[in-house]
């Protein structure tokens, strides 16, 4: 992982976000090559969605066929929204805060393990930013108790590593920055939304929030979209866009951030089929995962428990990488399928739903009125065909651009062994990246800068251009040139040589796999077409 954000850093894939000033912690810049990746990866998800869905035919697998269409909403929406949708309730973290060290941590995410030395037993932790928490656990129980390495066979171990959540008296917690006993506060309430104030008053009633995720900008234009497009349920509405979220602990490069980008799907069906759209759409965005490059052994589709399950949902599935910064045999979230059933439609007709009743009704206050009051519009749906009216279930495919990104990069990163230009074996590093997400598709050299052979060059580039990234260059060794754009992740190299300008045939070089061919210059567009896909 290390070599990883090296790379990142020295190619221009990412940055940390004002890192002259020393940077801001959970807040990443992409550079150059990082913002084709990333826009590459949002184009092929909304290709393959959205713009490249047939709409009339029945998909494998897909109980019918459907509609897809798109939005593209405010990051900043009317703060009733996020009442009605349970995030100004329900949307938190538990924190705690350490008195000595002045530090704060969620307080799900500290482990530790019971010690005993000098006749004292403690509970000694390690913060979520640690690499080798059973490490570092033993070296603060170490200097707690004044005790060298060499005596570490002294420390009694009473159980494995758990959750701070697992204790109840904070007396005997040793923080994971402190040197005495007890500093850690009880856990309470961090609500996860950034604030913001809309207009020049600044008065609590102009208080709003930045979205902590796109859904609910598709919910209630749900109606808007239904009149404005005449789409049939079942359909589904997708948006791309900015969300934020006050993370506690930003940590593990961009896998946690604060600010990140959503590329999600709303999808509306009847209720009597929504069981079958959810095992459809877990099928769906499990399989393009695996057709955009990811190792099918490091993924895997987890159904969730009952008790993980959101206040929402009926069902969820996380689609699972298995990022290199986890311990082996872990898995990071790539993506969420939730089934939401009603929820979302009728808290903004009605109010707020209470999520501890079966079947869900309006959350009351202290006077018998709902605590969080709905729009009051109706957001049924009535089917033009049977004049059935109800409101629709929805099935919610949430990918995380990021996310994303992070994973395709991680499993793109490989070091293997090429030749060098007098036929050496030398260690090569190579984003071994999928063709329609890599950044640059081709880079186009000429041999030497002489005989024509840069102005034949030029020609190509331009030409393909029109149609891709493409990338020129002429300096240095060929070899070298090669070597740059295999770090790049770029998948071909084109080189103009004698022979070309005698036939006009050019060599392609193909990243992965180094074989070489010649095709004539009239069909490399043509080729590359067929190549990138």
């Amino acid at each position: 992982m290390e070599k990883l954000v090296s790379l990142c850093k020295r190619r221009g894939f990412m940055f940390q976000s004002s890192e002259i000033y020393g940077g801001i912690n959970g807040f990443w810049d992409y550079g150059p090559l990082g913002v084709e990746l990333k826009r590459n990866i949002k184009d092929a998800w909304w290709r393959d969605m959205v713009t490249g869905h047939d709409d009339l035919a029945q998909l494998p697998g897909a109980p019918a066929a459907y509609e897809m269409t798109g939005l593209d909403c405010t990051i900043i929406m009317h703060p009733q929204v996020w009442k009605c949708s349970g995030h100004y309730d329900l949307f938190h973290d538990y924190m705690v805060d350490c008195r000595e060290s002045k530090k704060r941590y969620r307080h799900d995410q500290i482990q530790g393990r019971w010690v005993e030395a000098k006749d004292k037993k403690i509970f000694a932790t390690a913060g979520s930013d640690s690499e080798s928490p059973e490490a570092d656990i033993e070296r603060q129980a170490l200097k707690f108790f004044g005790m060298r390495s060499k005596n570490a066979d002294e420390l009694k171990w009473d159980g494995p590593l758990v959750s701070l959540t697992t204790v109840d008296d904070f007396e005997q917690v040793l923080g994971p920055d402190a040197k005495s006993l007890g500093t850690l506060t009880p856990p309470r309430e961090f609500n996860l939304m950034f604030k913001t104030t809309i207009g020049a008053l600044g008065g609590e009633a102009d208080t709003a929030f930045l979205r902590p995720e796109t859904a609910q900008g598709i919910f209630v234009n749900f109606k808007n979209v239904v009149d404005s497009s005449r789409v049939r349920v079942p359909f589904g509405i997708a948006q791309v866009g900015k969300s934020f979220r006050n993370e506690i602990t930003p940590r593990n490069f961009t896998f946690r951030s604060r600010e990140f980008e959503q590329m999600e799907i709303e999808f509306f069906c009847h209720p009597d089929s929504s069981q079958e759209w959810y095992r459809y759409w877990r099928e769906r965005r499990f399989q393009w995962y695996k057709d955009m490059g990811l190792d099918e052994g490091k993924l895997i589709l987890r159904e969730h428990d009952p008790e993980e399950l959101a206040h929402y949902s009926i069902g969820t599935a996380d689609i699972e990488y298995a990022f290199p910064f986890l311990p082996e045999g872990e898995y990071g979230e790539l993506e969420g399928i939730a089934h939401r059933g009603d929820f979302d439609l009728r808290s903004h007709m009605e109010g707020k739903l209470d999520p501890s009743t079966n079947p869900m009704t309006v959350e009351l206050n202290e006077e018998g009125k709902p605590k969080h009051r709905g729009s009051g519009k109706d957001l049924s749906y009535r089917d033009d065909i049977t004049g059935e009216r109800f409101v629709p279930h929805v099935v919610e495919p949430s990918a995380g651009a990021d996310r994303a990104t992070l994973a395709f990069l991680c499993e793109a990163f490989t070091e293997d062994e090429a030749p060098d230009d007098k036929g050496n074996m030398q260690t090569r590093t190579v984003m071994k990246l999928h063709p329609r997400i890599a950044p640059i598709k081709a880079a186009i050299f000429p041999l030497v800068k002489k005989d024509g052979m840069p102005e034949m060059a030029q020609d190509i580039y331009r030409s393909l251009k029109k149609d891709w990234n493409v990338f020129y260059d002429e300096k240095g060794a060929v070899g070298r040139r090669y070597r740059r754009q295999d770090e790049a992740g770029t998948p071909f190299c084109i080189t103009i040589d004698g022979e070309s300008m005698q036939d006009q045939t050019v060599t392609i070089r193909h990243r992965d796999t180094l074989e070489q061919w010649r095709v004539k210059a009239d069909d490399l567009s043509g080729e590359l077409r067929k190549l990138i896909g």
